[in-house]
């Protein structure tokens, strides 16, 4: 008897994927749709989790917030090292900022809850323009591009859905500045808030470089 000859590589079928995985990989390619990144810039690990789990929401049927998710994208996420727990700062382009402050009290629960353990806040990206913009083109410079009004803006998204009530700012003896920002007492039932102003301390150090505590008038 003749010695068979081997089969041709091009002839030996190819496995397909296994069902669930090729389900995991399309997830994977919408959810990578919900990163909004310069050219080049590949994403973080992390932006990659904050993207999957957006859009997790978004297909979940029971979601009530599902519709307004389509048209939110993230531009980047880190997480920083607060008093009491982690946070994770997920930043939007500004664009896409009106649609997350509709819901952001709802989209905060639900991110929380596949982050377990961990705090989550949304900060709008915004462009500040130093006072050398006549050298960039740029005749007036508008005032929400301005440090301060950044930096307000800044404290605005971080404490969201609450408002603030009201701000203080204490002199020290060493000359430094203390911001005290009240939240608005309505919120004080909620314990939810209370346990975040850490948080927000935190985060608004970490971005701004300025010290600021939080709390509920005393009414």
């Amino acid at each position: 008897l003749k010695p068979s000859r081997p089969k041709p590589l091009w002839s030996v079928p190819r496995l397909a994927p296994p069902p669930h995985e090729k389900q995991k990989a399309k997830r994977m390619f919408n959810a990578r749709k919900k990163i909004l990144k310069e050219k080049g810039v590949a994403p973080t690990e992390l932006e990659h989790e904050v993207a999957k789990a957006l859009f997790d929401i978004e297909v979940t049927p029971s979601s009530d917030i599902k519709a307004d998710l389509r048209d939110v994208v993230i531009s980047g996420a880190q997480e920083l090292e607060a008093k009491s727990r982690s946070v994770i700062v997920v930043h939007v382009p500004y664009r896409a900022w009106k649609t997350v402050r509709k819901i952001q009290g709802r989209l905060i629960r639900e991110l929380e809850k596949k982050f377990s353990k961990k705090h989550v806040v949304f900060i709008a990206q915004r462009t500040m323009l130093d006072k050398n913009h006549r050298a960039k083109g740029i005749k007036v410079r508008p005032r929400t591009r301005t440090l301060t009004a950044v930096h307000e803006s800044i404290l605005e998204d971080l404490v969201g859905p609450t408002e603030i009530f009201g701000k203080r700012t204490r002199i020290c003896v060493d000359g430094s500045k203390l911001l005290k920002v009240f939240l608005d007492p309505k919120d004080k039932e909620r314990e939810s808030v209370e346990g975040r102003f850490g948080t927000f301390a935190a985060v608004y150090k970490k971005l701004t470089n300025k010290e600021a505590t939080f709390s509920f008038p005393v009414v």
